[in-house]
């Protein structure tokens, strides 16, 4: 796939363009024309906001066809159950440890810095009058409680092409797995002409989303620009202390814990890590979300990387929505800062639960913007803190989804390089076998 543009700019340079442009345009509308001017409103609404969403939903429509080809190929491609085995057990522990570490440190910070406590509290609500009507609807869409026989149940779909029209990601990825455990088992002339069409299908989606992502650049600018209209340098000094804690949290595990693992476990220089999966952190920041940056992702890893494509296919795909660090340690450091605000004080044991069902909600949340609103209001009313509450966090909500994100889809790549350590792209030959032929009749 192309990562370059006419004049030679690399894609990520002119990402990075847009978003600069995008910023430094919106900032300007906001101080010198206000957000609040019909112009502003006009623009936003007929076109730059438009445009960003067009570019979502064409990486939206692309992005099922490709996780599901993707994910059913890689699982062919392990060949045996054996090697699936292995790699979706080191998977598995990779993404539980991952995500603990992350809700550890967030924990940690919280408890040291108490951003909620001091509060002003007319400016809180002030803006929980503002965003009440968002966060009344969020907090109507939460989950009563986190049940594991009830999550678990929920995985295995009842109907597929419901699952599928219903985005419910996890779903179709178990569906997806055992359609891949399926190809492994009955191995035939015939399955192999399945899988090459599942090939043929991942290939075209990689292709589509290749001539989609050159609008990327041009999509950034209108995202930065509908946000710094909206917010300003709000975006900045607006519960600056909980900001400085969450995004401190992030940094952590983004620039210490990942380079760690990335060169203890995976045996790849951290540096020349991070300089090559530059393309998918941009599209991660400026979309929030990681499932349209799984394309990207999935491209990086094979040719940036240079993974083996089985692993990456695998890992990748299931990360998008099962691996979400920066989502489990954003909710755990906003449910314990709003606790704080309440002036709600949380035991230890209460802040072990936090942690456990931040992890299983990191696992669950959508890989789409501001997914993971709905589980941090369930868990409030878990601790006893009033959900509404959860509007005090929408003003900068959407600046750190973004980072978040970022996070996410570092951690996939961080676990997809472990992952792939010993691992080839050999090709297991087949089995001698009778050519298909169609029975009479």
């Amino acid at each position: 796939m192309e990562t370059t543009k006419k004049r030679g700019l690399p894609l990520h340079v002119l990402m990075l363009g847009g978003f600069l442009l995008g910023l430094i345009a919106g900032l300007w509308v906001n101080l010198t024309i206000g957000a609040d001017a019909e112009a502003v409103g006009w623009i936003t609404a007929n076109i730059t906001g438009p445009i960003g969403q067009i570019f979502l939903r064409l990486l939206f429509v692309l992005v099922l066809p490709l996780l599901f080809s993707a994910l059913v190929v890689g699982v062919a491609e392990m060949g045996d159950l054996q090697s699936l085995g292995r790699v979706g057990l080191k998977t598995l522990l990779l993404t539980v440890a991952m995500s603990a570490i992350a809700v550890a440190i967030g924990l940690l910070l919280v408890n040291a810095f108490q951003p909620g406590v001091g509060v002003d509290p007319a400016a809180a609500q002030a803006m929980m009058a503002d965003y009440a009507e968002r966060a009344q609807s969020i907090v109507a869409g939460a989950p009563a409680s986190v049940e594991a026989g009830e999550f678990f149940l929920d995985l295995v779909p009842q109907n597929a092409f419901k699952a599928a029209a219903e985005s419910q990601f996890l779903s179709v990825m178990v569906f997806a797995v055992l359609f891949g455990i399926g190809l492994v088992l009955a191995k035939s002339a015939a399955t192999d002409h399945l899988q090459l069409t599942l090939q043929g299908v991942y290939e075209v989606m990689m292709k589509l989303i290749g001539i989609v992502i050159q609008i990327a650049p041009i999509a950034v600018a209108c995202f930065m620009f509908n946000l710094a209209a909206e917010f300003g340098w709000e975006l900045i000094v607006r519960l600056a202390a909980y900001c400085a804690v969450a995004l401190s949290a992030m940094a952590i595990h983004m620039f210490i814990v990942f380079p760690i693992v990335v060169w203890l476990a995976g045996g790849v220089n951290p540096i020349a890590f991070f300089t090559r999966i530059r393309d998918p952190l941009l599209v991660a920041f400026s979309t929030a979300s990681s499932n349209a940056t799984l394309p990207v992702s999935l491209r990086t890893a094979q040719e940036d990387l240079k993974l083996p494509r089985k692993i990456a296919r695998f890992v990748l795909t299931i990360g998008a929505t099962g691996n979400q660090n920066g989502t489990a340690l954003f909710e755990g450091v906003t449910v314990l800062f709003l606790a704080q605000f309440f002036g709600i004080e949380l035991s230890l044991q209460q802040q072990i639960i936090v942690m456990l069902v931040c992890i299983l909600g990191g696992i669950g949340t959508a890989g789409v913007p501001a997914g993971s609103l709905p589980v941090i209001a369930m868990i409030l009313v878990m601790v006893g803190v009033r959900p509404e509450g959860i509007a005090l966090v929408l003003g900068v909500d959407r600046f750190l989804d973004m980072c978040r994100t970022t996070l996410n889809v570092t951690g996939d790549l961080v676990i997809a390089t472990v992952v792939s350590r010993g691992e080839t792209d050999a090709e297991l030959k087949p089995a001698e076998r009778a050519p298909f032929t169609p029975p009479a009749g």
